[in-house]
């Protein structure tokens, strides 16, 4: 688990307790929705167990890696269930990296915190095949509107939103 100490992730060379932290001086009030796609995503989360990233207000998870390949565990996701925050998981139902039982029972452990969006016939890349009648385009269009309507939803709470 990454520690203050260490080296930040994004590769600056800088400590990581210090390297974010200048966005809340720059910038006061702005709120932040941190995550990223597959292992991004897993770092930014471990990173905000180790350290809370100042001004964030939830993670949001393009394909979460929740194990190997034909290796189904959970333990990648443990750490999730100390985090107080919102969780967006953007997941395709033909991804590799999350077996969607296991997946589905992280969400549920992690109760109203957690939203699951599925997408159809998609793999850990959002690729979809030519048989949906569906391109990688379109999927990844509904994946940017789900992680839009969940942020307006997350950062403006007079609007109502559904991720799914």
């Amino acid at each position: 688990m990454l520690k203050a100490n260490d080296p930040c992730w994004c590769r600056s060379g800088r400590k990581f307790k210090r390297c974010h932290k200048d966005s809340a001086r720059l910038v006061p009030g702005l709120d932040l929705v941190a995550g990223g796609k597959s292992f991004g995503g897993r770092m930014t989360s471990q990173a905000h167990a180790a350290v809370p990233l100042p001004q964030v207000r939830g993670l949001a998870f393009l394909g979460f890696p929740l194990h190997a390949p034909g290796r189904p565990a959970h333990a990648r996701g443990a750490h999730l269930v100390d985090l107080r925050l919102p969780m967006l998981f953007l997941q395709g139902t033909r991804d590799a990296f999350a077996d969607l039982e296991l997946l589905r029972a992280l969400v549920v452990r992690l109760g109203g915190r957690a939203t699951l969006r599925l997408f159809a016939d998609a793999d850990h890349s959002f690729h979809v095949p030519s048989r949906t009648g569906r391109t990688d385009a379109d999927v990844m269009a509904e994946v940017c509107e789900a992680l839009a309507a969940w942020i307006v939803g997350l950062l403006d709470p007079t609007v109502r939103h559904d991720a799914g």
